[in-house]
């Protein structure tokens, strides 16, 4: 093997899974891809299309039809729910727990317990009956509230007064301690602890926290970590592939929540961004992996909008059809999704959705992956191709792409 790139189209679901109606009541009538072709019955996607996504799909539009050379499947999700986060641990290689979802006032009193055994100054802040804690005078320790609350804690801090680095550690020891979903740990410079405090909200009297946008965080010199429950970098895609030596870049979003410490990792959001950079990472990568996230789509699907989910699909599949001609008959290209993110169905949620496994091998046509039952299938492929051991979870499909001559 020479390269293997991994694309994910993140939040461009084909479907709803089948434990939708019960594990996420309402995404069983979620399909990202339907929805944005019901506004728009034309569009067309032609190197999406020559890729196999309307057969991963089962069916096709007036413009776009299966092809007979791909080589595709589809994709279940083995973590709970449809998170970006868990998605990319999963995609990675590992096995995904089931987190706990409650508000921090049941944590409070074992944080800040644990914070003081390892000598740490801490303090309870109380509001209106609701109490989060305050570290080392910078470092707020409370409620997430942007995403479905209760399942991540925040730690905030202003960076301009504590490094990045100990809030960091801070945030290390409350996920020690903590059963939900994500702890993220994260801050700016420029900022003090007055916006801090003017951006603390409550929400449904049981949730209390910092309002990531208003603490102004996000303004200049931000820094972030996600730490997820369950999750252990060494068993993981990226970690065992730099232990072997093999190159790693991660590129868009998968760089901020992938732990890849021996490897490349390049922050980037605008679309076409994330492609340039796939394509020059590519062009100068002798061997090794690259995944990159387009978050883009993911944006769309929240912000509700099929037509700019249209236009970002059409500029990820521009820059895709600029990668293909690149491929030799040595290297591996798939383009993915990590869950659904309907812009139709009349929220603003991540939808629970199969995804599509669309693989192209030069050389290699018309194999059929069949429906995966989870997306670490992809980490222990890539981990397969490259013949370093397997992550902790995945069966690889490679078997699937050898030539038959």
């Amino acid at each position: 093997m020479k390269r293997f790139v991994v694309i994910v189209l993140d939040g461009f679901g084909i479907g709803a899974m089948d434990d939708a109606v019960t594990a996420r009541p309402g995404d069983e009538r979620a399909n990202t891809l339907r929805s944005i072709l019901a506004q728009d019955p034309d569009m067309k996607l032609p190197n999406l299309e020559k890729l196999g996504l309307m057969n991963a799909y089962g069916a096709e539009s007036s413009r776009m039809k299966m092809s007979g050379d791909a080589n595709f499947g589809r994709s279940e999700l083995m973590h709970f729910g449809a998170d970006t986060f868990m998605g990319h641990q999963e995609i990675m290689g590992t096995f995904p727990q089931k987190p706990d979802v409650h508000p921090f006032q049941e944590k409070v009193d074992a944080v800040a317990a644990h914070l003081r055994e390892y000598g740490h100054k801490v303090e309870i802040i109380e509001r209106k009956g609701l109490r989060y804690v305050l570290c080392d005078d910078y470092v707020t320790v409370a409620d997430n509230l942007e995403a479905d609350l209760g399942m991540c804690y925040n730690v905030t801090a202003p960076l301009d007064y504590i490094p990045f680095e100990k809030e960091y550690g801070i945030g290390q020891l409350v996920r020690q301690v903590v059963t939900v979903g994500r702890v993220i740990v994260f801050g700016g410079t420029g900022n003090t602890m007055e916006d801090l405090w003017a951006a603390e909200e409550i929400k449904d009297n049981t949730f209390i926290g910092i309002a990531s946008a208003k603490s102004k965080s996000y303004r200049q010199g931000y820094q972030c970590l996600h730490l997820g429950y369950g999750v252990d970098e060494n068993v993981q895609a990226p970690t065992i592939l730099t232990g072997a030596g093999i190159p790693v870049t991660l590129i868009g979003k998968v760089a901020d929540i992938v732990a890849n410490n021996g490897g490349k990792s390049i922050s980037c959001v605008p679309t076409a961004k994330c492609m340039e950079h796939t394509i020059n990472e590519f062009r100068h990568m002798e061997k090794g992996f690259i995944c990159t996230n387009i978050q883009e789509t993911d944006l769309a699907g929240h912000s509700q909008s099929p037509a700019v989910y249209e236009r970002i699909l059409e500029t990820a599949d521009k820059g895709i059809g600029e990668l293909l001609p690149l491929l030799t008959s040595e290297d591996v290209l798939l383009v993915m999704a990590d869950h659904g993110n309907d812009p139709a169905i009349g929220h603003s949620r991540h939808t629970r959705e199969c995804v599509p496994l669309l693989v192209y091998k030069k050389g290699v046509t018309g194999k059929r992956l069949g429906t995966r039952k989870t997306l670490s299938d992809v980490g222990a492929s890539v981990c397969d191709s490259f013949g370093v051991k397997a992550p902790q979870n995945g069966s690889s499909f490679m078997e699937y792409l050898k030539r038959t001559e």
